[in-house]
């Protein structure tokens, strides 16, 4: 260690400082490089300071508090610096005079130096109205060679003293406050940020979303999904369609069947994120053995392999070009460039997926009904796929639900994954959540009501009625009017708690940031029903306890099913209660099943009427058939 001496100095400000003499620095024994190795989830070493200056009321502390969440979520370790909360600790004795400002500022410069060196993204809100002061702060960084970045959070005064969320202006005018700034204290516009984000129009997460871009053209963090960014689709541009329909014609061409075109919709629109169309070999192994694809350093969850299966006549036909066309019904879907062959292992493949090779399994015996190869390659989607079932308007893409958040101002957006009818147990837990949401101070909660909307088992509710029923729960006031219903356009696997990672990671790439687990989802009862304990294939509570521990959802968080029964005492679904339970029944679907198909109702205010009537009818109709 250094030897310190302390020399008194001239008394500032009423309180007596020293000045450390005969010190000198140490050297670290561990360099940067491995300290990025160590530090969080993402390779590389990431340490810089972030400076966001501004007015009060300008969005700094707002900014810089999403990005720490965002970045701490993709396993990137940050800290924000607040002025605020600065100034209740290592600078309470400072005021606000020239002075004061300039030792307050080179304070938390020389701690978010600190922090930087670390390998810490350090987040700095902090109004620092003087220009000369955020030069020193930059040179304390660049005298160390660590990356300093000064982003100017542009508000005019007449909008922060508007928003005044914390009274201060108004303090200020009324003369309680001396020497607030942009009142009576200048405020130095900086003369050449390294980014200026405006929030006068813009949300808090486009504003967040620009400062992540600009690490990321920084090369500070890897190109990430969330935050109110577009999620790349692969649709043909309009101005190519033409051109790439011409080209089709004259290739090679493989067909494809509705399974297959529906995997194509999801990886069009983007549901797959980062996967640009099949998977080739090396993303077969990754989500296989890993349930993630690595991008950038990133992991991003992809519990399930989304592969096309050939025949060897296709194979053989097509393994020498570099394009080729998938077609469905004698129509031109899409353009396959690049393909990849490989070989179609089964068994290995259901067995890592499924945990069983049972080929009573529905998706296992349509698995082994397909082809013994495997295609990978980069799609291109002529157009948007549509079904023509009356049912379009609600297959809505990722972009398009993250717009519609954007549009009804939500500040939080929770999704609801099923594949069944909705009864008021399921809305109960929906109701639930949203009351929990605005506890903890949201405003503006949505609901994501994203029933699947691809293959399901011969014995499940056909979409057609499941939106109809659906629409009715909403036509009857039972949700609450901030909800999008839309169709998730994936086959259903039924692999359990793997398949539940993907119903998440949907979702997340959607723009939910909260996802109800339900009991037992993706769940199939055992094709030999001896096997196990319940009889099921997979453990019912296994899907949110994997949830919770899934590589790559961090930044989605998991509200845990809360199982609701009848009251018979209330006479309505509540959440159940152990010591009362004698006064709870459980509805099972064969028992509401057989209610629907005899035509009798269910308990009062098991399901809202509408919604009843269209499933008694729908079960009826078969039951007459």
């Amino acid at each position: 260690m250094g030897i310190l001496t302390r020399q008194k100095t001239e008394n500032q400000n009423s309180a007596k400082q020293t000045i450390a003499t005969n010190v000198s620095s140490q050297a670290h024994h561990v360099s940067r490089a491995k300290r990025g190795q160590a530090v969080g989830t993402v390779r590389g070493f990431r340490g810089c300071t972030i400076w966001m200056t501004g007015l009060s009321g300008a969005g700094k502390t707002s900014i810089s508090f999403k990005l720490e969440e965002f970045l701490v979520s993709q396993g990137i370790p940050a800290y924000g610096l607040d002025g605020d909360n600065v100034r209740t600790g290592l600078n309470r004795n400072l005021g606000f005079s020239k002075e004061d400002r300039e030792e307050n500022v080179r304070r938390v410069a020389e701690v978010a130096k600190l922090f930087a060196d670390g390998g810490v993204i350090t987040l700095c809100s902090f109004v620092s109205p003087f220009e000369e002061d955020r030069r020193m702060a930059r040179k304390i960084h660049e005298d160390s060679e660590l990356p300093f970045f000064e982003i100017f959070v542009n508000a005019s005064l007449k909008i922060c003293e508007a928003r005044d969320v914390k009274g201060l202006y108004k303090k200020a005018r009324s003369g309680i406050i001396k020497g607030f700034t942009g009142i009576d204290q200048k405020y130095e516009i900086p003369i050449k940020p390294d980014l200026i984000v405006n929030t006068e129009n813009a949300t808090l997460e486009e504003s967040t979303a620009r400062v992540i871009e600009f690490l990321e053209n920084r090369s500070i963090i890897p190109k990430m999904y969330g935050l109110g960014r577009s999620v790349h689709e692969l649709f043909v541009p309009e101005s190519m369609i033409e051109d790439v329909e011409k080209e089709a014609q004259n290739l090679q061409a493989i067909e494809i069947n509705e399974v297959d075109l529906q995997w194509i919709q999801v990886l069009a629109e983007g549901w797959a994120a980062p996967l640009k169309g099949f998977m080739k070999e090396k993303q077969y192994l990754q989500s296989q053995h890993f349930n993630c694809l690595t991008e950038n350093g990133v992991q991003i969850n992809q519990s399930i392999p989304i592969v096309l299966a050939v025949n060897d006549d296709d194979k053989e036909r097509c393994q020498n070009v570099t394009s080729l066309t998938l077609r469905y019904n004698g129509r031109n879907m899409a353009i396959l460039r690049n393909p990849e062959f490989y070989f179609h292992r089964k068994e290995e493949s259901c067995s890592r997926v499924f945990g069983t090779n049972d080929i009573r399994h529905p998706y296992i015996k349509m698995i082994y009904e397909t082809g013994d190869w495997l295609i990978g390659g980069e799609l291109e989607v002529i157009e948007r796929i549509r079904w023509n079932d009356g049912l379009d308007e609600y297959r809505l893409t990722p972009n398009e639900i993250r717009a519609k958040c954007r549009e009804m101002g939500a500040d939080a957006v929770f999704a609801f994954q099923l594949r069944n009818p909705i009864h008021n147990g399921h809305a109960l837990l929906m109701q639930d959540t949203r009351k929990r949401l605005l506890e903890r101070g949201y405003r503006k909660p949505v609901l994501l009501l994203h029933p699947l909307g691809g293959w399901t088992k011969d014995d499940d509710v056909p979409l057609a009625v499941r939106i109809k029923q659906h629409q009715a729960v909403l036509e009857d006031g039972i949700l609450h009017e901030d909800t999008i219903l839309a169709i998730f356009p994936s086959p259903m696997l039924y692999a359990g708690p793997t398949e539940v990672q993907w119903h998440a990671k949907g979702r997340l790439i959607a723009g939910a940031n909260f996802y109800i687990v339900g009991r037992d989802p993706a769940g199939i009862p055992h094709p030999n029903k001896d096997a196990t304990p319940d009889g099921n294939l997979y453990d019912s509570t296994h899907g949110a306890r994997v949830l919770s521990m899934a590589p790559g959802l961090q930044n989605l968080e998991i509200i845990p099913f809360r199982v609701a029964a009848y009251d018979v005492k209330q006479r309505s679904m509540a959440f159940y209660d152990p010591e009362r339970q004698s006064d709870f029944i459980f509805i099972s679907g064969t028992k509401m099943r057989n209610l629907a198909k005899s035509g009798e109702n269910p308990p009062e205010d098991f399901m809202a009427p509408k919604a009843w009537k269209i499933l008694s009818e729908y079960y009826q109709g078969i039951n007459n058939n």
